[in-house]
């Protein structure tokens, strides 16, 4: 039964994420992520808190990518963010 809980929350999860992304309009949707930056390093910390108890292969292996994946998501957010401040930057050259 603790499995079948563990996959309802998730798919809760997912589906709530989806219908929350999907209603935010594209020109606020790079601020947004940008803003929630710290959002992916609790994923990524819990990733690792779950990695740390696995105990099957296949829980190792799925802990490794639920790690490797928010670290990706985190460093990808902080890119964005880096961009999208550039773009407020003066240019040199008195343009």
């Amino acid at each position: 039964m603790d499995g079948l809980l563990t996959l309802y929350i998730f798919m809760l999860a997912a589906f709530t994420g989806y219908e929350i992304i999907a209603k935010v309009p594209v020109i606020l949707h790079t601020p947004l992520m940008s803003g929630s930056n710290f959002i992916h390093g609790v994923v990524v910390v819990g990733a690792m808190i779950i990695l740390g108890v696995a105990e099957t292969p296949t829980q190792q292996v799925i802990g490794f990518f639920a790690v490797a994946l928010g670290a990706a998501n985190a460093a990808g957010g902080y890119v964005v963010t880096e961009r999208m401040l550039a773009m407020f930057k003066k240019k040199e050259g008195g343009q």
